[in-house]
């Protein structure tokens, strides 16, 4: 199981949860807000620091990965096409997350936000780790 913690206002961040549900059809992901209790839990845990509110982030296991890197080891995880996605890891990380942290910047400007955090549709509530 990998857990995708994500920014629950972010309206690019909500879009991309959809998409990686309409397309994990082994639904190997769950997810949580890292506005929620298994957020804070998770990011206090592995001793994030900085501001990671602008970026999303996946657990594995005892790992947790941030930023492009959180982002091509999804599109390996989702499998078929999308798993090629993980050959731009040999992009060195600073120069792959230069162009990450350009968009998360402008994320709001860009998308725009919400006033609260996604709720999961009854169907998908068992996928959310909201309260864990």
């Amino acid at each position: 199981m990998y857990v995708v913690l994500f920014d629950g206002v972010c309206n690019l961040c909500n879009a991309s949860i959809n998409w990686i549900i309409d397309h994990d059809k082994k639904q190997v992901f769950r997810f949580a807000s890292l506005q929620s209790d298994y957020g804070k839990a998770t990011v206090e845990r592995f001793k994030v620091s900085g501001n990671y509110m602008d970026t999303v982030l996946l657990q594995e296991g005892d790992k947790l990965y941030m930023r492009s890197e959180a982002v091509l080891r999804i599109a390996k995880h989702i499998g078929g096409v999308y798993s090629l996605l993980y050959v731009f890891i040999i992009i060195p990380a600073f120069i792959r997350d230069f162009f990450y942290n350009l968009i998360a910047k402008n994320r709001y400007r860009w998308f725009g936000k919400q006033d609260n955090c996604r709720i999961p549709t009854p169907e998908l509530k068992a996928r959310f780790l909201e309260n864990v």
